[in-house]
């Protein structure tokens, strides 16, 4: 099963979350679901499969969240799933599908806990953030 990834090349959570893919030596299926936003059934699936909830799968910030009003905690699954299908900015990205698994990888290093192949190198966050160590091992930040 290949990898894919549903991908806005305008975040930088986005980014970071292709780039650690590629850093397995997979190149992932991209689709770039704000001009290709998934079916209803696929987006219904891949939030199930990845263990949230419509609301939590919903988009907030730099979105028409609040103008459209569905931060009303009455509104119904199906009236949240139509506002993202007709407004896919809505969609939290970046979410992924692996043989592993679907993920919503926020942050990006959430992709790491569904990737079938090992890290090949090193890998750092746009932010500065090393994510994995020079022998491919994830780096564990001090809580």
């Amino acid at each position: 099963m290949p990898v894919t990834i549903y991908h806005n090349p305008a975040c930088g959570t986005s980014r970071n979350t292709l780039a650690l893919i590629r850093n397995t030596g997979d190149e992932p299926e991209i689709i770039e679901y704000l001009q290709h936003p998934p079916s209803r059934e696929t987006l219904l699936g891949m939030i199930r499969d990845a263990g949230l909830t419509v609301r939590q799968a919903i988009r907030e910030k730099g979105s028409p969240y609040a103008e459209l009003g569905l931060d009303n905690p009455q509104l119904s699954d199906e009236l949240l799933l139509d506002a993202m299908l007709a407004h896919p900015i809505l969609i939290n990205r970046p979410f992924v599908v692996t043989a592993n698994g679907t993920r919503l990888c926020r942050p990006s290093e959430l992709v790491l806990d569904i990737l079938t192949r090992p890290q090949q190198g090193p890998f750092i966050k746009e932010d500065g953030d090393i994510v994995i160590n020079a022998e491919g091992r994830r780096v564990t930040l001090p809580s």
